[in-house]
């Protein structure tokens, strides 16, 4: 029971963070591993958990998608594919070879987390909001970008915003708003496929899952106003520090 409980805070502080910078799983992937849940189940548990949080985000930015249908075709369709794609080579891993890579995926993410910011800043000025549709080869090559990016996500996940960031630069979208409505529909496309492969492949923990769901929607409701008191750049550094720390500490682990 206190290990459920410890389990559910861990998902609203995720849950809170989410809402504000970003990087929820750094704190639920480990908190699931130390836990005693091995690390395949662990990835798919923290997944389907936080699925609910990526609607709810995703929901939230609905209007500034407005009709740009042709972009969320070009990226939905590669979200989906290389999410499936990525979950089932997770699944095939094996949970010997993913233990291996464990730390080394935890520090990849936390790196990712840490470019946040200038790739923000790089991405967004690049190329012009059009009204219409961006041309084919800007819609080609985010699309290529993208199903890869949904690889790394449907296998582990973490920083996935950050890499999609990158390919709406080059798709041309200025806006910060319209940037976290693209990036929030596929970031939903990826992990929904992921949850239902694990769902589909009985690799879930329904007793964690389910109540880790209930504290991260609690977390991005009611966590997410103390998170901007807080302010954004003292939760990222907060989850820098986190992922630094345990992924340091598993590589320790793993060969010391």
């Amino acid at each position: 029971m206190i290990r459920i409980a410890l389990l559910v805070a861990t998902a609203f502080a995720a849950g809170a963070v989410n809402s504000v910078a970003g990087g929820g799983t750094l704190l639920t992937f480990p908190a699931l591993l130390s836990a005693g849940v091995p690390p395949i189940a662990a990835n798919a548990t923290s997944t389907v958990a936080l699925v609910p949080g990526s609607f709810g985000a995703f929901w939230g930015y609905r209007s500034e998608l407005g009709d740009r249908r042709i972009e969320m075709l070009w990226l939905g369709i590669p979200s989906v594919l290389g999410g499936l794609i990525g979950a089932i080579f997770l699944l095939r891993t094996g949970d010997a070879m993913f233990s291996r890579l464990v730390p080394w995926l935890i520090l990849g993410a936390t790196g990712l987390f840490v470019a946040q910011g200038p790739v923000r800043r790089w991405a967004l000025p690049l190329g012009g909001d059009t009204e219409g549709s961006p041309p084919w080869w800007r819609l080609a090559c985010v699309a290529g970008f993208q199903f890869l990016v949904a690889l790394y996500g449907g296998y582990f996940g973490a920083g996935i915003g950050i890499l999609m960031l990158a390919a709406l630069g080059i798709l041309g979208t200025k806006s910060i708003h319209r940037a976290n409505a693209l990036k929030n529909f596929a970031n939903v496309c990826i992990n929904a496929v992921a949850s239902i492969t694990f769902i589909l492949q009985d690799r879930v923990v329904w007793n964690i899952a389910l109540a880790m769901a209930v504290g991260a929607i609690a977390g991005g409701y009611l966590g997410a106003g103390v998170a901007r008191r807080i302010g954004q750049q003292v939760v990222r550094k907060i989850v820098v520090g986190v992922g630094l720390g345990i992924g340091v500490w598993m590589l320790i682990k793993q060969y010391g």
